[in-house]
Formats: C-alpha cells, sequence, structure tokens
C-alpha cells in the first residue's frame, strides 16, 4: 500500500491517501501565531489497524515542525500519538 500525505490549507487539514484514494485526515486551525489546533483525526476504518493514521501524524507533525510552528493537539489521537512518541512533544505550544 502506497500511503502520501500532504497538506490541503484550503481545507486546513492534511490528508492521507492509499494507493492514490484520499482515506483519511488530520484537520487544524490557526490559533494564534504560529499554532496550530488539532482538532480531529479521522481514518477510514476500513484502513484502521494499518498504520495508516499513525503515518498520517508522523508526516503531518514532521510538516509542521519544518514550518517552525506549535501545535496544540485536542484530538485524543494526536494526544496520544505524541505521548507514545516524545520527539514530538517539543511541538506542543506551553501556553
Amino acid at each position: 500500500m502506497d500511503l502520501t500525505v500532504v497538506d490541503v490549507p484550503e481545507r486546513s487539514r492534511y490528508e492521507i491517501s492509499a494507493d492514490g484514494e484520499v482515506v483519511g485526515f488530520s484537520a487544524y486551525h490557526l490559533i494564534d501565531e504560529g499554532v496550530y489546533a488539532l482538532p480531529h483525526v479521522e481514518v477510514d476504518p476500513a484502513f484502521g489497524g494499518k498504520g495508516v493514521a499513525s503515518t498520517l501524524m508522523r508526516e503531518s507533525l514532521d510538516h509542521i515542525r519544518g514550518r517552525g510552528l506549535k501545535i496544540v493537539p485536542i484530538c485524543p489521537f494526536a494526544r496520544a500519538y505524541i505521548k507514545k512518541n516524545q520527539d514530538y512533544a517539543d511541538l506542543v505550544h506551553e501556553g
């Protein structure tokens, strides 16, 4: 399965495609200068347990880091992912 993650700013989300078909997304909203809220992550249930959501989080967080932004993880999956992958903890906005 070929997974691709892209930023779709006009929809305020990162989308993940499997073999060219969009199967999930991670929504974001700018809540302060340089700070994104991550309110919702969703992946088609048919792709559950296959690492799709984790790939979506990893690649979107890497992109956010590359842009020098911080995040407020509101979505329970996003919070759990960051807790499990502490190398992303530095992205969490303190304030």
